[in-house]
């Protein structure tokens, strides 16, 4: 449901799916297993079927990856919810903070 929906309401976004995690992160796996999908390079966005397994790999891919990392956010509620954890750092609350403030400055 949520690639039918997200082709329907952003028809220029190239999106993909469903597909494991092995196959959306890496080019080489993907090609093998998925040679007609239209991505070019891993995936900049995970959409995970309930809170739980968003949670897990989230926190498997902050610590596995080397880049910076920018939430939890969470998506769907009626206001912003923007969620920091027990081992945030300083940088982290800052980027929170600045995709906070962006958000707040493109509601208006």
């Amino acid at each position: 449901q949520a690639l039918a929906l997200i082709r329907e309401r952003a028809p220029d976004l190239v999106v993909d799916g469903e597909m494991q995690a092995d196959s959306a992160l890496s080019t080489g796996v993907r090609g093998r297993i998925l040679p007609d999908s239209l991505l070019i390079g891993e995936a900049n966005l995970l959409i995970m079927p309930n809170i739980d397994a968003a949670n897990i790999a989230f926190t498997a891919l902050k610590v596995l990856g080397n880049g910076v990392s920018v939430g939890p956010i969470l998506l769907g509620a009626a206001q912003p919810v923007h969620v920091l954890n027990r081992t945030v750092t300083a940088r982290g609350i800052a980027n929170m903070s600045a995709f906070a403030v962006v958000e707040a400055q493109t509601a208006r």
